[in-house]
This record gives C-alpha cells, sequence and structure tokens, in this order.
C-alpha cells in the first residue's frame, strides 16, 4: 500500500472514531430562574440552591448584575436575556450595546459563565410587535462580542413562541407563518452563520387546555398508550412534544435550514390555575415535568430525529406572582418563593415509579393546605401513636447547627427527601416562626417520622436531633408514627453522610450514559494514541 493511501486511511479511521465520541454527547436539561415575584430568596440564596440540586444550566431573563455576581466560580452555564424593552435600544446604536456589555457582562465573565444571549422574548407575539428590532440588536450585540474576543464564546439567538407557526400538526407539514418570513429568514441565515440554536418555547399544556375534545390529557403529559400518526411521513408520536418539536424541524427544513440546530428553552406545566384551567394541578405538573426530563436524558431524539440532542430548559424555578393574566400565569414554579417545594420533582429522571396525572375533571388544585401526606408510612398528626409500649420521639433541627448548614437540610427535605412542606407556607399553622430553625424542624421530623422514627433517619447531617417532648404547638401539629418492630415500614432514603452525595443531579446525563460515554472515552483514546504514533512513524 503506497504511503499517501495508508496516511488517508489512518486519518478516515481516526476521524470516524472522533465522530463517534462526539455522538455520545448526552443531552442537557436546564431551568429559567424569573424573578417577577415578591419576596424571592436573593441572588446569592437561589444560586446555592441551584448549586445544590447540581443543576448546571440556567436561563435569566435579563442580564442583572446581583444574579451574575451570584454565579460567578460556580461553573453554571448562564443563558442571559435582552427584554423586549430594551430592543429598541440596542438595534439604533452601537454604542448602547458596547455600553451594555462594558458594564454587565465584562466585569464579571468568564467568572460568570455566560454562553448565550437570548435577544427578546416571545417578539412576535409581543403586542408592540418589536420583531424588526430583533436583528439589527443581534448584529449590534455580536459586534460588541467580536470586539472582545467572546464572539466563538457566547452564541446569540431568539427565543419564540410555537405561535410562530402557521400550522403545527400534522409535523411534517408544519410551516412558519408567512407574516413572519421577512423577519425569520435573515434572521435564520444570522444563526447559521454564526453557529447558534433557534430558540422555541414548547407548551403542550396549552395545546392541551384549548382543545381538551381532541388532545388527550395523557398523550400531554407523555402518558399516552397508543401513538398518533402522520398521514405523510408514517411517523408515530407517543407525546405531545415531541410532535411539536419535529413541527419545528419540519418547519425549518421547509424553508431550506434543516442543519439549524434547535433548543426548547422552556417547557412546563402549572400547578395551579383558574377554575376552567382543571388540568392544571400539582399532580399534573409533576407528572410532566418528571416525564420531559426522563424522556430527554434517556436521549432518544425525536420521530424524525431519532437520536438528536436536545436541550431543554424547565419553566420555571419559582411561582411568580407579579405575572399578570389568568391564574396558572403565576403558577409554573417548582418552588414557592421560600423555597420550599411546590411538589417533589425527582430531577435525574432515574426513579421508574409511576406518577399518577390529575383527572382533568377533578376541577382546580388543591390549597397546600390540603395536600395529603406522601408515602405509605401510617401517621398520627400530634401525640398519637407510639403503640406496644414503645417511647415516642421526634426529631428538630438543632439549636446549634449553622443556618446555611440547617437551609441545605431543608431544602433537601422538602424537595428530594419528598417532604410535604406546605405547613411552613405563609398563612399556614407552622408558618411562625418564620426561621430556619423552626422550618427546619416541622421538616425534619415529617421525613424522620415517614421514614419509620429510626435514629438513622434523624442524622441531617448533624443538623438535627432526636427528642422525647412532643414540639407540636398551638396548630402546628407535628406528626408521630406508630411504633414498628423495625422491619414492616416504607423507607424514604438514608442521610449518613454528606446530603450533597445523594443529590439528583438536574442536568447530567443518566448513569447509563455517563457509562456509555466513558466506555467510549476510553475506546477512542486507545485507538487514537497508536494512531498518532503510526502517523509519526510513516
Amino acid at each position: 500500500m503506497k504511503m499517501g493511501t495508508r496516511l488517508n486511511l489512518i486519518f478516515c479511521i481516526c476521524v470516524s472514531i472522533v465522530a463517534f465520541l462526539d455522538f455520545g454527547k448526552a443531552s442537557k436539561i436546564g431551568i429559567c430562574y424569573g424573578r417577577n415575584a415578591d419576596n424571592l430568596p436573593s441572588p446569592n440564596r437561589v444560586s446555592e440552591l441551584i448549586q445544590h440540586l447540581n443543576i448546571k444550566f440556567v436561563r435569566i431573563y435579563d442580564a442583572n448584575i446581583d444574579v451574575l455576581k451570584a454565579f460567578a466560580n460556580t461553573g453554571v452555564e448562564l443563558m442571559i436575556g435582552v427584554p423586549n424593552a430594551d430592543l429598541l435600544a440596542f438595534a439604533q446604536f452601537q454604542s448602547n450595546v458596547d455600553t451594555w456589555l462594558s458594564n454587565n457582562i465584562l466585569p464579571y465573565y468568564p467568572a460568570t459563565k455566560i454562553t448565550s444571549i437570548s435577544v427578546g422574548l416571545e417578539v412576535t407575539e409581543a403586542p408592540d410587535n418589536a420583531t424588526g428590532l430583533v436583528l439589527p440588536a443581534m448584529r449590534n450585540i455580536h459586534t460588541a462580542l467580536k470586539k472582545s474576543g467572546l464572539d466563538k464564546k457566547i452564541k446569540i439567538s431568539s427565543s419564540h413562541s410555537l405561535a410562530i407557526l402557521s400550522r403545527s400538526f400534522p409535523p411534517s407539514s408544519a410551516s412558519f407563518s408567512k407574516k413572519h418570513s421577512a423577519f425569520l429568514k435573515p434572521m435564520l441565515e444570522f444563526l447559521v452563520e454564526n453557529e447558534s440554536p433557534f430558540m422555541i418555547d414548547l407548551y403542550p399544556y396549552y395545546a392541551y387546555r384549548d382543545s381538551t375534545e381532541k388532545v388527550p390529557l395523557e398523550y400531554a403529559l407523555f402518558e399516552s398508550s397508543s401513538q398518533v400518526v402522520d398521514p405523510a411521513t408514517g411517523l408515530l408520536y407517543s407525546n405531545m412534544f415531541d410532535a411539536q418539536l419535529d413541527a419545528i424541524y419540519f418547519a425549518l427544513t421547509a424553508m431550506n435550514f434543516k442543519t439549524v440546530k434547535v433548543m426548547v428553552t422552556e417547557s412546563g406545566w402549572p400547578s395551579k390555575g383558574s377554575p376552567k384551567e382543571t388540568a392544571a394541578t400539582p399532580d399534573n405538573a409533576l407528572a410532566y415535568n418528571t416525564n420531559l426530563i426522563r424522556h430527554v436524558i434517556g436521549d432518544p431524539g425525536t420521530p424524525a430525529k431519532p437520536g438528536e440532542e436536545i436541550d431543554v430548559y424547565l419553566f420555571s424555578l419559582f411561582n411568580e406572582n407579579r405575572k399578570p393574566g389568568i391564574e396558572s400565569e403565576r403558577n409554573w414554579g417548582m418552588f414557592y418563593a421560600n423555597g420550599t417545594n411546590v411538589y417533589a420533582l425527582d430531577f435525574t429522571g432515574e426513579n421508574t415509579t409511576p406518577v399518577s396525572p390529575t383527572n382533568s375533571t377533578m376541577g382546580t388544585s388543591p390549597s397546600p393546605s390540603s395536600s395529603p401526606i406522601s408515602g405509605n408510612s401510617t401517621v398520627i398528626i400530634g401525640g398519637g401513636g407510639g403503640g406496644g409500649g414503645g417511647s415516642k420521639k421526634w426529631c428538630i433541627a438543632s439549636s446549634q447547627a449553622p443556618v446555611t448548614e440547617l437551609q441545605t437540610a431543608l431544602d433537601w427535605a422538602c424537595g428530594p427527601g419528598n417532604v410535604d412542606c406546605s405547613a411552613v407556607q405563609p398563612d399556614q399553622p407552622c408558618f411562625e416562626p418564620d426561621t430556619v430553625l423552626s422550618h427546619a424542624s416541622y421538616a425534619f421530623n415529617t421525613y424522620y417520622q415517614q421514614s419509620g422514627a429510626s435514629s438513622i433517619d434523624c442524622s441531617f447531617n448533624g443538623a438535627s436531633v432526636e427528642v422525647d417532648k412532643d414540639p407540636s404547638y398551638g396548630n402546628c401539629l407535628y406528626m408521630i408514627a406508630p411504633a414498628t418492630d423495625g422491619f414492616n415500614r416504607t423507607m424514604a432514603g438514608n442521610i449518613t453522610g454528606n446530603i450533597t452525595a445523594i443529590d439528583s443531579p438536574l442536568a447530567s446525563p443518566s448513569s447509563t450514559n455517563e457509562a456509555f460515554r466513558q466506555m467510549v472515552i476510553s475506546l477512542a483514546v486507545s485507538v487514537l494514541l497508536p494512531c498518532f504514533v503510526i502517523c509519526l512513524s510513516i
């Protein structure tokens, strides 16, 4: 074999291995951090919460300096936003953008890992119709980034509503609305030129809410036992999310932009709505977000693009009470403003326990005070139980523990620990005194009792103690589990060491996918290194 042929062969083998390695790249899950609410935790506290949950990707809707500072040196990747109100200034004068970059970005980068900028929010649906300002603003931002050498490191795009399509079903017939074509084509050309993604906000909830007679709830929640057929392609869809995402893929292909990557910058489900929004319940929100996470980290792609990497940002971190509109607009969060969870979401997607949606005819979601205790343990509220002669014990927060450790443990108990913390919400019986010590005591004891009241369930990394005096007060009643023989009890989990060691990573691939990727890396290194040596010896 000639030397040139040998070199070409070696080169092809090495390139193929590198391509295979890239194929193992996992999809990502992030979360949206909106701040249109009263009494939210400080940005520093939110940053701690996000790190505690091991979330690696966060979307914010402006470039707030306090938020940027809070995420410095955390490794969390931020998507920042340019609000619609700023588009005119950004589009009109390059100097405005240069000043913004100098004041809001450069002082905090790269300590704060800003990776993308979303210019405008669903501008085609905004009442002021600012579509003509988006691309000039994007170009000015790109020019400013280029001056600073950041144009290859920070991607620029704009997020859109699904209403940008004139037709979305069947997916293969989807197309962008003609009234937006003059805006879309040059913007898509910009995305291709700069290798930026097309950003889309997908909400199967709205499709179900507005067409309950046509769209089954199970189809919107990823729980359908049947499939919908695209008559033109024969592709089968078992959920609304994939159908909506493929509609975007097909619409882009119809405009000859098949290679543009798509990023889902918002998707979620409300936990509460107006009387007519009967599907807006905590159960349905939990079901949708759980199944979406499982779907994404499983890396199946979509029927039209099997195996395609899908990056999705869950909406949203907090309920936002200042948002206008109907009741559901203010109830998309996974956490209340005080940091306790609206519902306990498994961020790994690895828990295979089925989640049960709420029947859409059941009416509005229950108030926090009427939420049932989760888990299978039999519990008695306040002073009962302890039968069979066994001494009664409770688990409360240690007054000697640092507040930061108590807060970390409280966040875990009300999140991955699956404790119903609605009783410590404002206007609920255990809200006062409004201290971390008091709220943590209630949460620790609930976890302890639901887990069987074993000493090991009251460790909380040293932040808690067992007591034999009932800590109940006023209308705030601490539960207590009946005495057991130590065997027939439900285990919610053991906390025997650092709490963060068993936290659920939100943005990491599943253990199976990660193991596969590590195997591919090892294989690639073992083959690429000899390739390199052979090339040197030829």
